[in-house]
Formats: C-alpha cells, structure tokens, sequence
C-alpha cells in the first residue's frame, strides 16, 4: 500500500536516509554518482559514457570521473565495446546491486518509521 507523503515528509525521508547513509559503513556517493548508478542499474542496458552523459545532460569526462570512482569502489565496471571498439560499455556487478539493495532496504525502513 503506498504512503502519502507531503513535501515536508518526503525530504524527512530523504533526510534520514542520507544521514544513515553518510553514518554507515558503505561509501558516500555524490548526487551525481547515484543518478548514474541508479541509471545503470534500474534502465535497462546497454549503458555507455556518451548515453549516460546525454540522458544526464553532462560532458563525458563529468561521467568518466564519476565511473572512475564508482569502479574504485566495485559498483560498477567498463569494457569495451567488441562491436565499436571506440564506445566503453558500462557493466552491473554484484557489489553494485547489494549496494542498491542495501539502499533500498533503508529506504523501505526509514519510510515505514515516517509511516508510523
């Protein structure tokens, strides 16, 4: 069943979950990086740094130091295309999806604890 949230709530919500975030163990993320990481992981691929860049309205190098990051910290990986060897190919990993899923988990948590 969803919850009705005002704008108040919601960024209550987000609120929370940013400061269990930045409490946590898991790496803090930019603005930036989760909107490519969520991008990667919830639209289906093929995923490249040109269409990340456009579907984010940012130059290529903004994305390249952000998968840069993102791939220090194993939730992401690049390969190059086998079919145009000029274009890079961002990959899912595990450590990325039990990051979302973690992320998701809190989300649901601190939603319910806003709900009650």
């Amino acid at each position: 069943m969803p919850i009705e949230l005002t704008a108040t709530d919601a960024l209550g919500l987000w609120h929370r979950v940013s400061l269990e975030e930045v409490r946590g163990e898991a790496p803090d993320l930019t603005l930036r990086q989760m909107a490519i990481l969520l991008q990667i992981y919830l639209v289906p691929p093929p995923h490249t740094v040109r269409g990340l860049a456009e579907t984010l309205d940012v130059t290529k190098p903004v994305i390249t130091r952000a998968l840069d990051r993102m791939g220090e910290l194993g939730l992401v990986d690049r390969v190059r295309d086998d079919r145009d060897r000029r274009n890079v190919v961002i990959k899912r990993t595990v450590g990325g999806a039990v990051y979302l899923e973690k992320l998701g988990d809190l989300i649901i948590r601190e939603a319910g604890r806003a709900a009650s």
